[in-house]
């Protein structure tokens, strides 16, 4: 390229680049300094979230320890024999301890087949299945049995399962279970199922075994009495006041019998009794039984007295006793007797238990049926029928006794378990329910039956303490980190950071970058000592409260008791828990912590005072929608806002400017080069004249 040429921002012969950029430099300091603003906006933004954070957490802590759900409230459960029964203590459940005996779990039934071949094929059919009030009935097409388990499990849902046990390669043996305890849910085979269990070995025929309890005078025997008030014109209960006829038994007013069972159905863990009764009202018997009195108690007639001819008479005697018949019929008519308790089984001890109304179902014809497992009532010996009513005629069927297993034509044949329901003693008496889960004897208590108890199981409801403790560390845990970053934001010193030794390095380094970020902000310190003086308070709940501060507990600024003196982690407000004191009082205060945490102080019920409920509002204002920091963070987007557009408008102007000294200053280089040209020419011109004129 020759000397002269030159092209402008190509060559830059005249250095133009580098003064367009120095004129620029001076051109975009307002942007620098712009979007300086911007990045600092975007990070005050960011550590207000993080402060929104962090309240946002310690709000979360202290609600916990006050609401509904708060850990004071919390019971634990124990069992001396886990392996047998264990239970789930509700909130409410009362401290303290009771023997359970587990008699015997509920249980379904389970029968297992014969080993049949694998490969066997399911005859066509309908194919019913009960269990309880659930029925399972589905139309098999016919096929492979492992086909016949699929589809009975997928209309089985929660009542039945099916499933195949492997005895050896070619043979396998056929589980059908039911999936509901309890003796009332039998698992009943109908139709085509009857058929196929059967020849599965599942179950073999069986023949029903019922025996009808005939009265007779002979058979019967009279009952005790067992009056609870003794009259002596009401005659004892006796078997004389009983009449048979056919298969009717009328049991007049204050008759009664007592029949023993077949020794078939007390052996017999499936026994059962039923019979029919109605009642009906007769002339009361005490109206019969009052007695006339054989005296009468008369008071003496007045005397009288007559002198010369004239007589004076006393007046009768005024008595407030009723006349005499009167007081002796008071006293001889008995008092009726009405009473809805007339059947009991009798055991083998001599005791009685009532049949209550839980085995009663009324039918249309308005007669009564009564149910009896005589599994709910341990060694069963007699039927006793006492009509204590001296107003009230009984009628009744002969009862029937049978075997419940065999009553539906079929046994199983190799049975796993057997429907029956669970049986417990409490308090000395037995009680049944068709599952283990019970939540009906104990109040706020849930019992989980798994075996029956080898001896008495004792169950012991405490104070969950532990999870108290944990909710208070926690709370001090939060509470310390919302300080730690009020402090950083607020305080621009750097032993502000390094005392947190809980920091990571990288956690250290963005705590630098906050470091006195706020610093002369008077809404964070403002809301430190708030929150300060919320935990040293005093809250005094009750007259009689002995527990009214956080010191006393063990969580304090100083609760590690060192030495006294100036602490700058102290000093900050920082919480610490002497966990040994803190033990200490949650096993002995726990209802005092819990109400020093939030308490209803004017009786409506609504908790309006204390450490929680108090930083609960104080961090409301602060993390709530339209609270401080909200205010705070909308405050900084409009400035961000704001920024961005001053940022975008400099960037233009800027582009704008520098594209215009590129163009004069590339006029001007052009120019120049022109210029110089000419002068080149008018240079070589001039020294061709000088050649010529030698």
């Amino acid at each position: 390229m020759a000397d002269g040429l030159n092209i402008p921002g190509v060559s830059d012969k005249y250095k133009t680049n580098d003064l367009v950029e120095s004129l620029m430099e001076v051109e975009r300091i307002p942007l620098k300094r712009e979007e300086s603003n911007l990045e600092t906006y975007k990070k005050q933004q960011d550590a207000w979230r993080g402060v929104n954070q962090k309240m946002s957490s310690l709000r979360d802590s202290v609600k916990s320890l006050y609401s509904f759900e708060n850990p004071f409230s919390n019971r634990l459960s124990s069992s001396s024999e886990e392996y047998a029964v264990t239970a789930d203590a509700g909130r409410e459940a009362e401290f303290g301890s009771f023997k359970i005996e587990v008699l015997q779990p509920a249980a379904s039934d389970r029968f297992l087949s014969e080993e049949i071949d694998s490969d066997m094929q399911v005859a066509p059919g309908k194919y019913t299945y009960s269990v309880g009030e659930k029925k399972i009935d589905f139309n098999w097409k016919g096929g492979k049995l492992n086909d016949f388990v699929t589809a009975l499990n997928r209309r089985g849902n929660d009542t039945i399962k099916a499933s195949l046990i492997g005895v050896s390669a070619n043979k396998k043996s056929l589980l059908i279970e039911s999936l509901r305890t309890g003796a009332e849910n039998r698992l009943v085979f109908e139709k085509q199922a009857l058929d196929f269990a059967k020849k599965t070995g599942m179950i073999s025929s069986a023949k029903s075994e019922t025996t009808t309890l005939k009265y007779s005078s002979l058979s019967a025997k009279t009952p005790e009495t067992k009056d609870e008030i003794h009259q002596e014109n009401i005659p004892a209960i006796s078997k004389n006041n009983v009449k048979a006829r056919g298969n009717d038994i009328t049991i007049e007013p204050r008759g009664g019998f007592e029949l023993d069972f077949p020794s078939l159905i007390r052996k017999s863990s499936s026994g059962k009794i039923e019979f029919s009764f109605t009642e009906k009202k007769v002339q009361d018997i005490t109206e019969e039984n009052v007695q006339l009195p054989k005296e009468s108690l008369e008071l003496p007639a007045p005397l009288s007295v007559t002198y010369e001819g004239i007589s004076v008479f006393n007046n009768p005697s005024d008595s407030t006793l009723p006349p005499a018949q009167e007081q002796q019929e008071q006293k001889s008519k008995p008092v009726e007797i009405s009473s809805s308790q007339v059947f009991f089984i009798k055991d083998s001890d001599g005791n009685e238990k009532p049949v209550d109304s839980k085995y009663f179902t009324k039918d249309s014809n308005g007669k009564t049926k009564v149910s009896v497992s005589l599994s709910d009532f341990p060694n069963a010996q007699s039927l006793v029928v006492r009509n204590s009513n001296t107003g009230k005629e009984i009628s009744m069927t002969d009862p029937l006794c049978f075997d419940e297993k065999k009553s539906l034509g079929f046994e199983p044949k190799n049975a796993i378990s057997t429907a029956q329901d669970a049986k417990l003693k409490y308090e000395g008496i037995t009680i049944s329910r068709p599952t283990n889960d019970i939540d009906d004897i104990v109040p706020n208590v849930t019992l989980h039956v798994h075996e029956k108890t080898e001896k008495p199981a004792n169950i012991k409801i405490e104070p969950d303490t532990e999870s108290a403790k944990d909710a208070i560390i926690t709370f001090v845990g939060k509470y310390n980190q919302a300080v730690a970053e009020m402090n950083i934001l607020s305080i621009n010193k750097p032993e502000i950071v390094s005392e947190l030794d809980y920091l990571s390095s990288d956690e250290q380094d963005k705590a630098y970058e906050r470091l006195g970020m706020f610093q002369g902000e008077f809404t964070l310190t403002n809301g430190k000592s708030s929150l300060q003086q919320i935990v040293s308070s005093n809250y005094r709940f009750s007259d009689d409260a002995s527990v009214t501060m956080l010191s006393q507990i063990g969580v304090s600024t100083n609760a590690s008791g060192g030495a006294r003196g100036y602490s700058p982690s102290q000093m900050r407000g920082y919480l610490e828990v002497d966990e040994k004191k803190l033990d200490e009082s949650l096993k002995s205060n726990l209802n005092q912590i819990k109400n020093l945490f939030g308490y209803d102080s004017d009786g409506d019920l609504v908790i309006d005072d204390g450490i929680g409920y108090k930083i609960d509002r104080q961090l409301t204002s602060w993390v709530q929608s339209g609270g401080i920091i909200s205010s705070k963070t909308n405050s900084l987007e409009t400035q961000i806002k704001n920024s961005n557009s001053k940022i975008t408008r400099l960037q233009t102007q800027l582009d704008r400017k520098e594209a215009e000294l590129k163009r004069k200053y590339a006029n001007m280089e052009g120019t120049l080069n022109s210029l110089e040209s000419q002068q080149s020419t008018m240079q070589n011109f001039s020294n061709q004249n000088n050649g010529r004129n030698r």
